[in-house]
């Protein structure tokens, strides 16, 4: 095993969001700062459509925005972005990418990412849940708090598609349920390891 500090010692931040999701990726990274030693990774799920977001969320962010390849070190300060028609996975502090394994219905690559995280990463996790439909991520997120990791799902009357949200509400394994903004100010709170604000259960 290679103990150098390299790279699997700082925070990651999952943000899974579906339809309605990029009002809530700008409104998020508008109150991040680029400074945080944190790596943000966006994971949208979209089935056929290619991406734009690692073209429009530069506008919203002084972070790098990089469209996530094969191999492709993680690295705080940075927003990560899934490609369409893939999953992503983490392996030895780098990106993996896979075929997506649910090519019909409603894609899982939030949960599959997610759940790659909590055996593969060793630094501290984040789980955000935005606007979306269906219930992607859900299935991960009592995961990401048994290794420790931070849960947090989008308010859902501030969401365009509440769906996602919900069921991550519904999980019974967030620990806040904030706005786009408020995430941002919560993100930065555990990250600094200042104490908590009001936690909703």
């Amino acid at each position: 095993m290679n103990t150098i500090n390299t790279a699997k010692d700082f925070p990651v931040v999952c943000v899974g969001g579906s339809a309605g999701g990029l009002d809530a990726y700008i409104r998020l990274l508008r109150h991040l700062p680029s400074d945080m030693g944190v790596a943000i990774v966006i994971v949208n799920h979209l089935r056929t459509v290619a991406t734009m977001l690692h073209q429009i969320l530069p506008n919203y962010t002084k972070m790098p925005v990089e469209l996530i390849t094969e191999r492709l070190l993680i690295q705080p300060n940075h927003v990560f972005i899934i490609p369409e028609k893939r999953d992503l996975h983490v392996l030895d502090g780098e990106f993996r990418l896979k075929p997506i394994s649910k090519p019909r219905g409603w894609p899982d690559v939030i949960t599959v990412f997610m759940r790659s995280l909590t055996e593969n990463w060793d630094g501290k996790l984040v789980a955000v849940i935005v606007s979306g439909y269906d219930g992607d991520g859900a299935d991960a997120l009592c995961g990401i708090k048994e290794v420790g990791g931070i849960t947090i799902a989008q308010k859902p009357e501030t969401a365009a598609q509440p769906d996602m949200p919900e069921s991550a509400i519904a999980s019974g394994c967030i620990d806040y349920i904030l706005s786009p903004e408020e995430i941002a100010k919560e993100i930065v709170r555990i990250v600094h390891g200042k104490p908590e604000a009001n936690r909703e259960s």
